[in-house]
């Protein structure tokens, strides 16, 4: 019986020591709070579509086309806001349009503030070019977009009022601003209580201008036009390589609505449509100017 009794008591010792060596690990709790609020995106893409680390790889790329090719020239800079959201509008050319990617490197890289750019569906939709386009701040030109972008999150928006009318246009109608539309970009603006900054933009139209265009082709691929440009004369590259010119950008006086009231339901149509005629036209005139001071397109 003492044997069996010391065996008892070894065994308990036993299991107490390794009971005592060997630390007790439980599970975590199943309503345990995580440190932080879980996203669920795994790189730095916005719910737009643009990523900082492409844009960032993008600006360097085509930073010396910016500065080297195309040498271009601000006027009227500090005109832009520094903080808080405004709707940029501008003149629009150029067969592959170099107008926006102009402004929206200069303003990145002077102000240091992104710019979201308002284009066509049809670059969205695009392969390859469409997902490129929103990692570089492309946005589909909606209303909606626009007035989050403008109104709840406080960014720069580009819009061109021309639309695809505006790179459409053959050589001969070179500056010379086509309508634009009904105003929508003035009621967003007023909708959204942020200002519109113009901007004119001089050098695009000759950096890749259009000699006649083929409707059959661009109504078969679905495009909004379909160009042949003096820059296909060099070959395939050509057709893809803009001409260097000379690029001047004159930033005008912000246009505001103090006495509008954002986020309304319904804004004066002919309001509307007189504000945009003024734009246009003060746009226009900012262009001929720019143009009668000119002494050469390629150096200004």
């Amino acid at each position: 019986m003492a044997v069996d009794e010391g065996s008892e008591r070894s065994d308990q010792e036993t299991r107490t020591t390794t009971a005592e060596i060997v630390p007790l690990r439980l599970p975590p709790l199943a309503d345990a709070e995580p440190d932080g609020p879980h996203d669920p995106r795994t790189g730095d893409v916005d719910e737009w579509g643009r990523s900082e680390r492409v844009r960032e790889w993008v600006r360097k790329a085509y930073d010396p086309m910016y500065r080297k090719w195309f040498r271009a020239e601000w006027e009227g800079l500090d005109k832009i806001p520094t903080e808080g959201g405004a709707l940029l509008v501008s003149n629009h050319a150029g067969a592959i349009p170099s107008d926006a990617p102009t402004i929206m490197h200069g303003v990145e890289t002077e102000l240091q503030r992104p710019v979201y750019g308002l284009a066509d569906h049809f670059f969205k939709g695009t392969p390859v070019v469409g997902t490129l386009w929103a990692r570089t701040g492309g946005v589909v030109a909606h209303p909606d977009n626009a007035y989050r972008l403008l109104r709840e999150q406080q960014q720069l928006v580009l819009v061109f009022p021309e639309g695809s009318k505006g790179p459409g246009k053959t050589y001969n109608e070179r500056y010379r601003l086509r309508r634009f539309g009904r105003g929508g970009f003035v009621e967003i603006a007023m909708r959204a209580g942020v200002p519109i900054v113009p901007i004119a933009v001089v050098g695009a139209e000759e950096s890749m201008p259009i000699l006649f265009k083929l409707p059959s082709v661009a109504k078969a691929i679905g495009a909004p036009y379909f160009p042949i440009t003096a820059n296909m004369a060099f070959g395939p590259l050509g057709a893809a390589v803009h001409f260097p010119a000379k690029f001047k950008l004159r930033v005008l006086d912000p246009v505001t609505f103090p006495d509008v009231e954002p986020d309304q339901p319904r804004y004066s149509r002919s309001r509307i449509m007189d504000e945009s005629e003024a734009i246009r036209q003060q746009i226009q005139e900012a262009l001929f100017d720019m143009l009668r001071q000119r002494r050469s397109v390629w150096f200004g």
